[in-house]
């Protein structure tokens, strides 16, 4: 089962994604469900809300041309290791744009969203169940880090906190680190 995107054909093994081409976050709901029985993440409504943000996160980096000096970036890149670190900069910065989202959702909406106690826990939870390293482990396989596309556990954790406690976008360069 699947759609018809911009970017080609849509599959729910795909998992949530954002689309350049068309500008569009496409969700498969059974992802939700994944997330919780097979990644053991939190069924939280913020760990859903982290997973959104971070792919508007994407948008906001094809909006700002950021997505697009990746892929310059990329195509000169002198081997796959160093092509998917640049990927695992872009997609921790949407992490930390989630992250810069949730510290100022509750202000720009008027106090229609709010975090409860615990939501940013949740968040969190979800971050590191979707790092690469774990995903590798549940996987059976060995971890290994040239491999990774969207950064360690770790790594995810700690960029939507830094996004959450800044509250700023621009405390999301991930890029100097490469």
């Amino acid at each position: 089962q699947g759609t018809s995107t911009g970017c080609g054909f849509g599959q729910s093994a795909m998992g949530p994604f954002y689309c350049p081409t068309d500008r569009h976050v496409y969700l498969d709901l059974s992802f939700w469900s994944q997330l919780e029985s097979e990644l053991g993440a939190s069924s939280a409504d913020f760990a859903r809300a982290y997973v959104i943000a971070h792919e508007y996160g994407h948008h906001v980096q094809t909006l700002t041309g950021v997505s697009q000096q990746v892929q310059s970036a990329q195509q000169r890149a002198s081997g796959q290791a160093e092509a998917n670190r640049y990927s695992v900069a872009l997609e921790l910065q949407a992490d930390c744009y989630a992250g810069v989202w949730a510290a100022n959702a509750a202000a720009v909406s008027n106090g229609e969203v709010a975090l409860d106690a615990g939501d940013l826990e949740a968040g969190m939870q979800t971050a590191s169940a979707i790092g690469d390293d774990t995903l590798q482990r549940r996987q059976g396989g060995q971890v290994q880090p040239e491999g990774f596309t969207h950064g360690s556990s770790a790594q995810r954790v700690e960029w939507l906190r830094r996004g959450y406690e800044s509250g700023d976008p621009a405390a999301c360069d991930t890029f100097q680190a490469l």
